[in-house]
């Protein structure tokens, strides 16, 4: 055991507390053998936090058997991927690191990949994804001559990069982007409110098990937009766009309705303490929603707008 290594430990050791039950995650498989975590820590999760407990609190997520890993430039500008690729360097041959760049341009993607590698004091991501597909002109900037794609796919061929996919925020777009390109993974909304109030998702599920792409979930523990008249400084989880669900009760059943679609993980909101409510939860057993469950349950998360629409 290397320096890193031990000092991780450490940490680890001192840190298990934060999440209450040490029962190990569950794993699914993702591609090529790979098996991740059903719950991955998102990169915001560290953010406004000092870098030491940034660093305890990833040692502790890692001791628990999170293994996948999320984040991109743009979460803080930059905050996440520092914070997150120091805390990851006595594990980062262990983990699954997952990435993200906003542009749409070759050009741009790869300044962004070779910035994120430096940032993590590694010399590949395990996966990285178009973020936030949005709409059909995202689409297109990806797909054009010297688009993000021809960087994704020569990264790939470098060795800089092991998979490709995306983040979806457009159900049309998603959808398109999965017919034009081969990727491994797709990103996106399995939230009971988008799902079933909003009919997002299961178009893009459909769609994804068709093509053999590995499906990974947003927005899991996400009641649904803030309320448009209230204040930002007003907001409980100043760290999300949307409102996350904090009831426990409510939150298991958010979660069982997620985790028990086909999908292989589920990325919770930013919020430290809404992760730390998923860990544990995904440390339960996780059964399906009964008809009277989900009926209830769909009653519950309509107060608010879904985070998004079909």
């Amino acid at each position: 055991m290397d320096r890193r290594e031990f000092l991780g430990a450490a940490a680890a050791l001192s840190a298990t507390a934060a999440y209450g039950s040490t029962a190990p995650l569950p794993r699914r498989p993702y591609k090529d053998g790979i098996d991740l975590s059903i719950i991955a820590l998102g990169g915001i999760v560290v953010c406004g936090l000092s870098q030491e407990e940034a660093s305890r609190r990833v040692a502790a997520a890692y001791d628990r058997g999170v293994n996948y890993f999320d984040c991109a430039p743009s979460y803080f500008d930059g905050e996440a991927e520092i914070k997150l690729g120091e805390a990851l360097q006595p594990y980062r041959s262990k983990v699954f690191l997952a990435e993200k760049t906003m542009s749409r341009d070759a050009k741009g993607a790869r300044e962004e990949l070779e910035r994120t590698l430096r940032r993590f004091h590694t010399d590949h991501v395990d996966l990285y994804q178009f973020h936030a597909v949005g709409s059909m002109e995202d689409v297109d900037k990806i797909l054009a001559p010297t688009g993000a794609a021809e960087t994704f796919f020569a990264a790939r061929k470098e060795g800089k990069v092991r998979h490709l996919g995306f983040s979806a925020h457009d159900a049309p777009a998603a959808l398109r982007l999965m017919d034009a390109l081969e990727l491994d993974s797709v990103l996106f909304p399995v939230n009971v409110n988008a799902w079933e109030n909003g009919g997002f998702g299961p178009q893009i599920l459909a769609k994804a098990k068709s093509k053999g792409m590995a499906r990974l979930a947003l927005k899991a523990l996400a009641f649904g937009r803030w309320p448009a008249d209230m204040k930002e400084s007003d907001r409980k989880y100043p760290k999300c766009w949307y409102e996350p669900i904090d009831d426990r009760e409510m939150a298991r059943q958010a979660l069982r309705f997620t985790l028990n679609h086909d999908i292989t993980a589920a990325v919770p909101p930013g919020d430290e303490r809404i992760f730390d409510l998923a860990l544990e939860l995904a440390s339960m057993p996780l059964p399906q929603l009964s008809a009277d469950e989900l009926t209830g349950l769909k009653a519950k998360v309509s107060s608010l707008d879904p985070v998004f629409r079909a």
